[in-house]
């Protein structure tokens, strides 16, 4: 940095990023104290060295935050997280599991997605299905599977790979940022072949003790 540099000549980089060209040492430095800034060397290999006039401070704090971010990388690399869905999943667990998977995959690690039928469940797979469907769908931004859901016996799993950091879309901060979930109900009546449209308010509400139609979306299915 500044008068620790050894070269003669060096290839200057400005504050913005900007080649100034080949400039002599002495003028390399003067420049960037004519800015309040620094003369860092970047590539000492490089013939002429390549320096950039820098907030040295500024810039250590971003090389550090770079080490610590790569270091943590490292660590996640390989390693694989499991999120289990049901087909009669609510709205609410839904989100809930969907935050936890797009933390796994901004964190570089792999997601295995889970859905498992249970008693009449299994006479509807179709449902599950779209449950997994939508939620991969919903991971698009953050991760990719190479590989459609794929059913064994009652269970359907999938892989989903963590996008690139910069193909990635931004870590969320709150729910608002995160996909709508899906609504049970309206799967269920897409596997029966009906009207997919969200349906109008009840006439009556039911029982208080009965949980809803959300939360049973098999309910009354042969």
């Amino acid at each position: 940095m500044n008068g620790r540099i050894r070269a003669r000549e060096v290839r200057v980089i400005g504050p913005e990023g900007q080649p100034l060209g080949i400039l002599s040492l002495h003028e390399a430095i003067n420049r960037a104290r004519a800015q309040g800034m620094d003369l860092v060397e970047v590539a000492a290999n490089a013939q002429p060295p390549v320096c950039r006039i820098v907030d040295y401070g500024k810039f250590r704090y971003e090389q550090a935050k770079k080490q610590k971010e790569s270091r943590k990388a490292q660590q996640h690399v390989g390693k694989v997280k499991e999120i289990q869905l049901r087909p009669s999943i609510d709205p609410h667990d839904f989100q809930f599991k969907l935050e936890r998977a797009i933390e796994f995959l901004c964190d570089d690690m792999k997601v295995k997605v889970s859905l498992r039928f249970r008693g009449r469940e299994m006479a509807h797979p179709e449902v599950g299905m779209k449950v997994m469907e939508r939620f991969i769908e919903a991971l698009a931004p953050y991760g990719t599977s190479p590989q459609p859901p794929r059913r064994a016996g009652r269970n359907v799993n999938a892989i989903v790979n963590p996008l690139p950091r910069n193909k990635r879309a931004p870590r969320p901060h709150s729910e608002e940022e995160l996909p709508p979930p899906p609504d049970p109900s309206a799967l269920v009546m897409e596997a029966e072949g009906e009207e997919t449209s969200a349906p109008g308010p009840p006439e009556s509400s039911p029982p208080a003790d009965s949980g809803g139609f959300g939360n049973r979306p098999f309910e009354g299915l042969g």
